[in-house]
């Protein structure tokens, strides 16, 4: 889908089992304004300014499942560190393969860019969003097929830069693997 949907146009369809309880969120979604989401991370907290008028569906999920203590206590399971520098979390299983039981579509302009400090859904091609998402702690030349949705502060990308200058145990088949440093999220806040 590209652009935003307007209220109330998010359709959340169920997909296999969810990874952690989590029931999907309402379709109504805030369309304007931005909100703040605090992660409490090992090395310190990972602020993210979230982009609710340019990603309304987005941002609906990630707050619900946030409100559903869905992120509480889940590592950061995929580390990037050459070509691409991501730290991707938001699966409970710590496998890369859990989600919430349901799926969204991508709300893309076709210009999305992964600068330091971009928050992007990772997803497993168009329209299958979930709960993974990527912090992005140096510039990533990526296609522009991941919902941007949230920026970090300044200080929040050397949280996650600290994480990732531990490095990775190259387990993944994607690119990197497991990061070395725990890269837990302890718990998740909104406001």
């Amino acid at each position: 889908m590209q652009g935003s949907p307007a209220a109330g146009d998010c359709v959340y369809t169920p997909e296999g089992e969810p990874a952690k309880p989590a029931d999907p969120p309402p379709a109504e979604a805030e369309t304007t304004g931005t909100a703040t989401a605090t992660l409490k991370m090992t090395e310190g907290d990972v602020v993210i300014t979230l982009d609710r008028a340019k990603t309304p569906c987005t941002v609906n999920s990630f707050e619900s499942l946030i409100a559903q203590d869905y992120y509480t206590d889940t590592k950061c399971h995929r580390l990037v560190d050459s070509g691409i520098f991501v730290l991707q979390c938001g699966d409970p299983t710590g496998t890369g393969s859990g989600g919430p039981g349901y799926t969204y579509d991508d709300e893309l302009s076709g210009q999305e860019v992964y600068g330091p400090g971009t928050v992007a859904m990772a997803n497993a091609g168009p329209g299958t969003n979930g709960s993974q998402f990527f912090l992005v702690y140096e510039d990533s030349p990526l296609p522009p097929q991941y919902t941007v949705f949230g920026q970090m502060d300044e200080k929040s990308i050397g949280v996650v830069a600290r994480m990732a200058a531990e490095g990775q145990d190259g387990s993944s088949q994607a690119g990197g693997g497991k990061p070395n440093n725990p890269a837990e999220i302890k718990s998740v806040t909104v406001g």
